[in-house]
């Protein structure tokens, strides 16, 4: 086999007149609608690790997804290299577009936010951020009327990280309401990874070229849902897992940059909570090798520090294989990009280290509480009175909502995780503790 079915090109809307000269591919055309899409200027005001506006040196949302997108392209010059038969395969526009769409459906304030989301949600179907992603894509972005950026099933099935809908993997007795006025715990409000619910017509459109039997095994759980737990998709396509390994080495790499320059994180850190456990394990680098990368690490020269930080993504990208289920007919399904044992642990060390030593820090968990509370108040004020608070064009798309299903509630989700951080507290001030005034009106009149 040489090629993929046609079918994986189509879109859910054809025939638009206004793109029958246009020579580029159909990956082509999916990147630039997401390149151009307001959904995805939004990321550049949404938190990545550390709240925007503390500092103009680390990244954002949007720094992130374009620095995982160089990172995918050159996931695909490896494996097109030593994978020739399945060259194929991997096409750079797509995966390009992949990972700058890939953080778009995330909310403001991080973490935060998302369960703020979900648990105001918890009746209504839940909320997820991939789950969001793919809504944006496929339903809310304003490139079409109805059927978002009208991207190709390709595209949509690459960005489905999760392919399962919440109520099959929502674990089966949600935690208790909180009181009024009493604090979330976000631990117990973690979402589900899913689509939601209202989106699975959308979710089978793109499923529909693979076999029943591609199908069914497509959405099997690799660990069914419990009482106290959510469950969790098995398989992922090719495409997918490209993007997410660009995903997670650019986000351990390149924050665990960040946090050196600030001087969140210590070479003393480091060296007991990487460099050791390393030593003790099966290593992808020697000790000699290691002991460089954290002077370079550490270094007070910048440049010493990029070339490190470089060493690093390197290091991961070329020791990426592809692997091959024969369960699958379908070769997008078939085939997964892997890392082997030694830099997948090495991967995870990473991520650990931020999350323990960053993520989980006093200060920015302060910020991420604070958004959780925000992004909850907006909702209860939105969903009390939407036809008085909500701007006129979303009042009527919640009245239409109603009507249709009584699906009102993911209008005001839909609403509230598209805000940039920026804007939701701005709008937290105005309704709850800015100072009155009538100017706004004046403005507009």
């Amino acid at each position: 086999m040489t090629e993929i079915s046609s079918q994986w090109l189509q879109r859910r809307l054809s025939g638009n007149s206004t793109t029958q000269q246009d020579q580029r591919s159909r990956f082509q055309r999916d990147k630039a609608r997401v390149l151009h899409s307001a959904a995805f200027r939004r990321l550049q005001s949404k938190t990545q690790v550390l709240g925007i506006g503390l500092n103009d040196f680390y990244r954002t949302r949007l720094t992130h997804s374009i620095e995982s997108a160089q990172i995918g392209s050159g996931i695909n010059a490896q494996l097109r290299h030593h994978y020739p038969k399945l060259a194929f395969l991997f096409d750079d526009q797509l995966i390009e577009a992949l990972c700058l769409a890939h953080d778009i459906g995330h909310p403001p304030f991080g973490h935060g936010g998302e369960v703020a989301l979900n648990y105001m949600m918890r009746q209504h179907g839940g909320f997820e951020g991939n789950g969001q992603t793919f809504r944006i894509l496929a339903t809310l972005e304003p490139y079409t009327e109805h059927h978002g950026m009208n991207l190709t099933r390709r595209t949509l099935l690459g960005v489905l990280k999760y392919p399962v809908r919440y109520s099959d993997v929502v674990q089966r007795q949600l935690p208790n309401d909180i009181s009024v006025g009493g604090f979330l715990n976000a631990d117990s409000w973690h979402p589900p990874k899913c689509i939601f619910d209202q989106d699975n017509d959308i979710l089978s459109w793109v499923l529909a070229p693979l076999s029943s039997s591609d199908r069914s095994l497509f959405a099997t759980l690799k660990q069914q849902p419990r009482a106290e737990e959510h469950g969790r998709c098995g398989f992922k396509s090719l495409d997918c897992s490209i993007m997410e390994l660009a995903d997670d080495i650019a986000y351990s790499v390149h924050d665990l940059e960040d946090s050196i320059v600030l001087g969140i994180i210590t070479q003393a850190q480091w060296q007991q909570q990487v460099v050791e456990p390393l030593s003790q394990a099966d290593s992808p680098y020697s000790a000699e090798q290691f002991n460089d990368l954290t002077k370079q690490l550490f270094s007070p020269d910048n440049f010493r520090r990029k070339k490190a930080i470089g060493a690093l993504v390197n290091g991961f990208v070329t020791a990426i294989s592809v692997q091959q289920n024969q369960q699958f007919a379908e070769p997008l399904l078939s085939y997964n990009a892997v890392l082997p044992r030694q830099h997948h642990a090495l991967l995870s060390l990473l991520k650990q280290f931020v999350f323990r030593n960053v993520i989980r820090l006093p200060e920015v968990q302060r910020l991420e509480f604070k958004g959780q509370h925000i992004v909850m108040a907006l909702f209860s004020a939105f969903a009390s009175e939407p036809e008085r608070l909500l701007p006129s064009g979303t009042q009527q798309k919640w009245r239409q909502a109603q009507q249709n299903d009584g699906s009102g509630y993911r209008v005001l989700s839909d609403y509230l995780s598209g805000m940039t951080d920026e804007f939701a507290a701005r709008l937290h001030d105005d309704l709850f503790a800015g100072r009155f005034s009538y100017s706004e009106i004046r403005n507009r009149e």
